[in-house]
């Protein structure tokens, strides 16, 4: 009997594990500052883990960071110095409009061009959201 409190005790003081990892996460920007030029040379990477056209992300950024963008061997070449730190934050806000749903809170999704209306919809739950943000 005493064997089994040493073993409750034991338990107790052992810590908590809050490895809570999710499935998915969105790969940070890399790249560097060429001059007035901001190369991403990750954006390829970005656009796959996010199951989305290139194209439509960097359509999104241009209109986002009021600058012009070009991809070329796939990296994306913005024409001036943008801040690492607010192109995550923005392509964070792309997932959040664009990629996940916002019933299940999945990347599962798809966007869908009905008559002029955008919609996300998710291939996990079934649900189907209008877009709100403009690309």
């Amino acid at each position: 009997m005493e064997y089994e409190n040493m073993l409750i005790e034991a338990k107790k003081k052992l810590p908590q594990l809050k490895e809570k990892k999710e499935r998915f996460e969105i790969p940070r920007v890399k790249g560097h500052i060429e001059g007035n030029k901001t190369i991403i040379t990750n954006f390829l990477q970005i656009c796959n883990v996010l199951h989305r056209e290139p194209q439509q992300l960097v359509k999104y950024l241009q209109r986002e960071l009021a600058t012009p963008a070009v991809l070329k061997d796939k990296r994306l070449v913005f024409g001036r110095k943008v801040n690492s730190a607010l192109l995550n934050e923005k392509i964070e806000k792309y997932a959040k409009d664009f990629v996940i749903c916002k019933e299940c809170n999945r990347p599962d999704t798809q966007l869908i061009k009905e008559d002029r209306v955008l919609f996300i919809k998710c291939t996990a739950c079934g649900a189907k959201h209008t877009v709100r943000a403009k690309i």
